[in-house]
């Protein structure tokens, strides 16, 4: 215990505030954009620079985002135990703390890549916690589109840690994320959508009805599944990447009609039946990433 009484702040608790279980598909798509950029092993320096300096950036941006909305999560039962909230770390230490891996990420970045790489990692943090945190998150339904750039900018910064610039296809799969996080950010508001309503935050099932929500999850899942074709198109990957994604959209489509069907009905939608798209919605984009990296490393 403290002077105040607060338990004393331990390792985990400086972890929790880094979101570990967001960061590993962010990392994901940063390291399966490496692969692919290199057309096979990137270099385990690089590697290793990234992966650290990438949990960095990442959980730069998540505790800062924790400070800023420590009011609203003291009011909702999945973040109330946050150490912000809980102020086992204070708001002070724990702004030392972001902008330490702040500083520290660009720093790794860069020595074990690039400038480019780093200043881009910068960029991610500046997007999620300025623009989505601090100005979508609690003004527009459209929080979670717009500020899915910031999870779509990890493949960039693994893209030019390898090769210096950002290519066609880089932009590509920057924009693959960004139309894949309506979907998959949206099943999770579906399922914890009363949670968002107590503290006011208008995400799309509270302000457009479940029925809106759904159908524009359908639109945004078709568009994505268009795109993934668009890089076998111009020859990028091979037939391997183009049956591997074809095979996961499928699935991705007949998970979401599903939603949509039972959202046409009238059945509510609960954790229940918004749960499969959503688990499912996180290991297409981390198959999607493998499949584009073997394919690279095979084919090209």
């Amino acid at each position: 215990m403290n002077a105040t009484g607060t338990p004393r702040a331990t390792w985990r608790d400086y972890l929790t505030l880094t979101k570990p279980r967001v960061i590993s598909l962010l990392l994901l798509t940063t390291v399966g954009a490496m692969f692919i950029a290199a057309e096979g092993y990137p270099g385990t320096w690089m590697l290793l620079g990234l992966l650290v300096g990438g949990y960095m950036s990442a959980g730069a941006a998540g505790v800062y985002n924790m400070v800023y909305d420590r009011d609203i999560d003291g009011r909702m039962r999945r973040t109330a135990m946050r150490p912000t909230v809980t102020n086992v770390v204070p708001t002070g230490r724990a702004l030392a703390f972001a902008i330490a891996l702040t500083i520290g990420s660009f720093a790794i970045i860069w020595a074990s890549s690039n400038l480019l790489a780093a200043l881009l990692s910068w960029a991610g943090i500046a997007f999620y916690v300025i623009i989505y945190t601090i100005w979508l998150k609690r003004t527009t339904w459209q929080n979670i589109v717009i500020g899915g750039a910031a999870g779509a900018i990890p493949p960039l910064v693994g893209w030019a840690a390898v090769t210096g610039e950002l290519s066609l296809l880089a932009w590509l799969l920057f924009a693959l994320i960004f139309l894949w996080t309506p979907v998959h950010f949206w099943a999770l508001a579906l399922m914890i959508q009363h949670d968002y309503d107590e503290v006011g935050i208008p995400m799309a099932p509270s302000v457009i009805g479940e029925r809106a929500t759904v159908m524009q999850m359908a639109m945004y899942a078709l568009l994505t599944m268009m795109l993934t074709v668009i890089p076998f198109a111009l020859s990028e990957f091979s037939w391997l990447y183009l049956m591997a994604s074809l095979a996961l959209n499928v699935v991705l489509a007949l998970r979401v009609a599903r939603l949509f069907m039972l959202a046409r009905s009238g059945v509510a939608i609960d954790k229940k039946t918004a749960l499969p798209v959503y688990k499912y919605s996180m290991l297409y984009l981390a198959l999607l990433f493998l499949s584009m990296a073997i394919d690279r490393a095979l084919f090209v």
